[in-house]
C-alpha cells in the first residue's frame, strides 16, 4: 500500500526505502520506477546537481515529499531550478531560502527550516543527524568537510558547478561575461562564494557599443529634424526660373497638387512636391492646371513652375481637329516628337491591334487603315521623348470613351445598321461631306435614304467625292467622271453600292450627334454651289440639277 504521507512524518527517512527518497511522485505511486527518467534512489550524503550545473549547490526539500517537488530526477521536473535545488528558494521548499548559494546569488531571507536544521551545518543543507535520523555519519556537519567525501557503498556524484557561464555558444557575449578574448586570469585566487575572477572588459566590445549608441541618437535626431521639417519648417525650394535646361512633363487628367508634384520633382523641374503644392494654393488660378504635356525648365521654384504651366508657352499639347484623316495626324505626331516623317505610320501599322482598339473594330477586310476613325478629335499630351505608340494609345482611349457614352452599339440597331462600325462611317461621311455643322443633320439623313433598298434614284450607291478622295490620298473639287466611275477600289462609292469598308476621316462631336439624330425631310441630293464652304440639298433629281448648273456657274464651267 502506497503511503502519500512519508517524508514529513515523525518517522525517519531511511535510504534503503524504495518508495520514497529523490524519487518523486513518480516511485510513491507505486510505479516502481523513476518517473520521467529518474536517476534512481536518492542518497542524502551526495551533493546533487542543480539543474544543467548553472545554479550552484544550494539544496532543498522542494516541498517536503522527499528531496524533490517534481517527478524524479527529471530536468524539467527534478530537480528543477523552480522548484529543487534552486538558489531561489533555498532548502526552505516553496518560497523558503537559506540565505546565498555557491554561486554567489542572492537568494532570499532565512526560512523555516523542516526537522529542525542543525545550526552548524554551514551550508545549509539541512543534512544533519536530526534529518537522518543520527544512525549515518554526518559529512557536511564542518566546514573543514567541503567537499564532503564519498560515501561508503555509493557512486559519487559529478563535482558541482559553483559558477554559472554560458560561454560563447551559449549565447552571452564575453563582454557582458566581464572580459574579453585578450584578459589575463587573475592570480589573486578564488573570492568568497566560489566566483571566478571578475575578468577585464574588451575595449573593441566597449567601442562598438559607443558606436552603436552614436549611430541610435544619430537616427533619431536625423528623423527628428525631417519631422520637423515636414510639420514646422519651410518647403525646401530652388531659387529662380530654372537653369535653362527644358524638360517635358506629361500631366495625367484627374491629377491632383500632389500628384503634379511628385512628377515635376522626378523630372528635377521642382526640388520638393510641398514647395509646389505651396505656390500652387497660393496661385489664384493654381487650381486650374489642366492635364497635357508641358516644356519647363529644371530647377525651378515652386511658383516659377506654376507660372509657365498656366501660360500656354509651356504647353506640349497636340490638337486634333475635326475630320483629320490619319494620314495627317500621323505626320503632326511625327513633327511633335521630333522622330523621322513615317515614323508613327509604321508604328500604326505594326501595332494597331495592340493599340486598344474594341473588338468591333477589328478584323474588317478591305481597309486601308484599321485606325481611322478612332484617333479621337481633341487635345493631347505629345512631346519630345515620348514614344507613337504611348500617343496613339491616349487618342483610341479617348475615342473609345466617346463611342461607349454614345453607345454605337445600341444605336446600330435603331438606325438599320449592322454594328456599331457602320455607325462610325457614316459619322466619318458625314464628317467629310458636310460643310458647317448646320449641314451634318441633312448629310446624314442623305446617307440613310441612300442606303435604303427602294433607293431608285441613285440604287443604293452613294456617289460621294469624298471617298475617292480618301482611296486617292488627295481633296479635290473637280474630278473626271470617266476616272471616277472606272475605278474598283472597294472606297470608290460611284463604282460601289453602300458604305465603304471603314471610317474615310475622324468625326467629332457634331457630326457624330448628327449621325445619331438625322433629319427626316427626304434629303437625297446636295451639292457645294460655291464650290467650298456653302452646301444646298434637294429631294428630288430635277432639284440636284439646278443646284448644279448653280455650282458650275460658280467654277467657270
Amino acid at each position: 500500500m502506497t503511503d502519500y504521507g512519508r517524508g514529513q512524518g515523525s518517522e525517519p527517512w531511511h535510504p534503503a526505502d524504495p518508495l520514497y527518497g529523490d524519487q518523486g511522485w513518480g516511485q510513491q505511486a507505486g510505479h516502481g520506477q523513476p518517473a520521467y527518467g529518474g536517476q534512481g534512489q536518492y542518497d542524502p550524503q551526495q551533493p546533487q546537481q542543480a539543474y544543467g550545473g548553472d545554479w550552484g549547490t544550494g539544496q532543498q526539500q522542494g516541498y517536503g515529499y522527499g528531496q524533490d517537488p517534481g517527478y524524479g530526477q527529471d530536468p524539467g521536473y527534478g530537480q528543477d531550478p523552480g522548484y529543487g535545488q534552486n538558489p531561489g528558494y533555498g532548502q526552505q521548499g516553496y518560497g523558503g531560502s537559506q540565505g546565498q548559494g555557491q554561486d554567489g546569488w542572492e537568494t532570499g531571507g532565512q526560512g523555516q527550516v523542516p526537522y529542525g536544521a542543525d545550526p552548524t551545518d554551514p551550508y545549509h543543507t539541512g543534512q544533519t543527524a536530526a534529518y537522518n535520523g543520527g544512525d549515518q555519519p554526518d559529512f557536511y556537519s564542518t566546514p573543514e568537510a567541503y567537499p564532503p567525501p564519498e560515501p561508503p557503498g555509493r557512486r559519487r556524484a559529478p563535482e558541482p558547478q559553483t559558477e554559472w557561464d554560458a560561454g560563447p555558444d551559449q549565447g552571452e557575449d564575453a563582454f557582458f561575461n566581464g572580459g574579453g578574448d585578450d584578459d589575463e586570469d587573475d592570480d589573486r585566487g578564488p573570492r568568497r562564494g566560489g566566483r571566478k575572477p571578475k575578468k577585464r572588459r574588451s575595449g573593441c566590445a566597449c567601442l562598438v557599443l559607443t558606436v552603436i549608441f552614436a549611430g541610435g541618437v544619430g537616427g533619431v535626431g536625423y528623423f527628428g529634424y525631417q519631422f520637423y521639417q515636414d510639420r514646422f519648417g519651410s518647403a525646401p525650394d530652388y531659387a529662380g526660373e530654372g537653369n535653362g535646361e527644358t524638360v517635358s512633363v506629361v500631366i495625367d487628367k484627374g491629377s491632383d497638387g500632389y500628384t503634379i508634384g511628385r512628377k515635376l520633382k522626378a523630372a528635377g523641374v521642382v526640388q520638393s512636391v510641398d514647395a509646389f503644392v505651396a505656390a500652387q494654393s497660393s496661385n489664384p488660378q493654381g487650381k486650374t492646371i489642366q492635364a497635357g504635356a508641358y516644356v519647363l525648365e529644371k530647377e525651378m521654384s515652386g511658383a516659377s513652375a506654376v507660372d509657365l504651366m498656366l501660360s500656354p508657352k509651356s504647353h506640349a499639347n497636340m490638337t486634333i481637329p475635326e475630320g483629320w484623316r490619319n494620314a495627317r495626324i500621323y505626320k503632326l505626331i511625327d513633327d511633335k516628337l521630333k522622330v523621322d516623317e513615317g515614323t508613327t505610320a509604321k508604328v500604326a501599322k505594326a501595332e494597331y491591334k495592340n493599340l486598344g482598339l474594341p473588338s468591333w473594330a477589328k478584323n474588317h477586310p478591305k481597309l486601308k487603315d484599321p485606325l481611322e476613325g478612332f484617333l479621337y478629335p481633341s487635345s493631347y499630351a505629345v512631346a519630345k521623348g515620348m514614344k507613337p505608340d504611348d500617343v496613339l494609345k491616349q487618342m483610341v482611349e479617348r475615342a473609345n470613351e466617346k463611342y461607349e457614352g454614345l453607345d454605337l452599339e445600341g444605336q446600330a440597331k435603331k438606325l438599320n445598321l449592322d454594328n456599331p462600325w457602320q455607325v462610325l462611317t457614316v459619322a466619318s461621311l458625314v464628317q467629310a461631306e458636310g460643310k458647317t455643322h448646320e449641314d451634318f443633320r441633312k448629310m446624314a439623313e442623305v446617307v440613310y435614304n441612300r442606303l435604303k433598298t427602294n433607293n431608285t434614284e441613285t440604287n443604293q450607291k452613294l456617289q460621294f467625292d469624298s471617298t475617292f478622295n480618301y482611296l486617292r490620298g488627295q481633296s479635290k473639287i473637280n474630278i473626271g467622271v470617266s476616272e471616277i466611275n472606272s475605278n474598283p477600289d472597294p472606297y470608290n462609292t460611284y463604282y460601289h453600292r453602300g458604305l465603304p469598308p471603314g471610317p474615310i476621316s475622324n468625326p467629332g462631336d457634331q457630326a457624330l450627334a448628327a449621325t445619331l439624330n438625322p433629319t427626316d425631310d427626304g434629303w437625297m441630293y446636295f451639292v457645294a454651289t460655291d464650290g467650298m464652304d456653302k452646301t444646298e440639298f434637294a429631294k428630288t433629281l430635277a432639284e440636284f440639277q439646278k443646284l448644279k448648273d448653280k455650282f458650275n456657274a460658280s467654277q467657270g464651267n
